[in-house]
């Protein structure tokens, strides 16, 4: 059937003069070193009392590491695992401007090839959870431990953060978090955070 826009273009204005719709805001939240201690203290305590349990502590660790989303993570599979150049498929990876065929080797840096090679080989993929119970799971800890506004996502900014910290390039850090745009990885940041990418246009 032919449909038209017309009217949600033409009440987009003023419901934005009237504060209704808008951008999302900017998150500039980063985690601390006693949040993570803490959350790998649960998640080590929960995941010992359960043998089936989601490895939480390891799922939560290889985020930082690689600044993947959940989904990302729990649909990587072993047979894209390089394990002479460290690197690993992501499949389909998340691109506003392109759904389809969009394929990403990416570096596995710090402990995250590490944390590969500790998963047992039970499935296809090398974290074979449901990506909306790993989030139930990271959440429902968070809350116990009396941690606010801190969301998995957020591991994500952190894991983008520390690659700046540590002295790698705009064209590097987004090899690893996927943004094809170096702009888009500046919306991660504010100059406050990280100063050096003030000049950066």
């Amino acid at each position: 059937m032919p449909i038209t826009t017309y009217a949600v273009d033409s009440a987009k204005p003023v419901l934005n003069q009237l504060g209704l719709i808008g951008k999302s805001g900017r998150r500039d939240r980063r985690i601390n070193p006693e949040e993570i201690q803490q959350l790998l203290l649960a998640f080590h305590e929960r995941g010992g009392k359960r043998q089936s349990s989601i490895p939480m502590a390891d799922i939560f660790e290889f985020a930082i590491e690689t600044a993947m989303r959940q989904k990302e993570i729990c649909n990587i599979r072993w047979e894209d695992l390089n394990k002479d150049k460290k690197t690993i498929l992501i499949r389909e990876r998340k691109d506003p401007k392109n759904k389809h065929n969009n394929n990403q080797v990416v570096p596995l840096l710090g402990k995250s090839f590490e944390i590969i090679l500790k998963q047992p080989r039970i499935d296809d993929r090398i974290f074979p959870y449901n990506s909306k119970s790993v989030g139930a799971a990271f959440s429902r800890v968070v809350r116990s431990l009396g941690i606010y506004d801190l969301r998995f996502h957020d591991l994500r900014h952190e894991a983008a953060s520390r690659l700046f910290e540590q002295g790698y390039d705009i064209h590097e850090v987004s090899l690893v978090t996927g943004h094809k745009d170096w702009n888009r990885v500046r919306l991660f940041f504010n100059d406050k955070q990280l100063p050096h990418l003030s000049g950066f246009q």
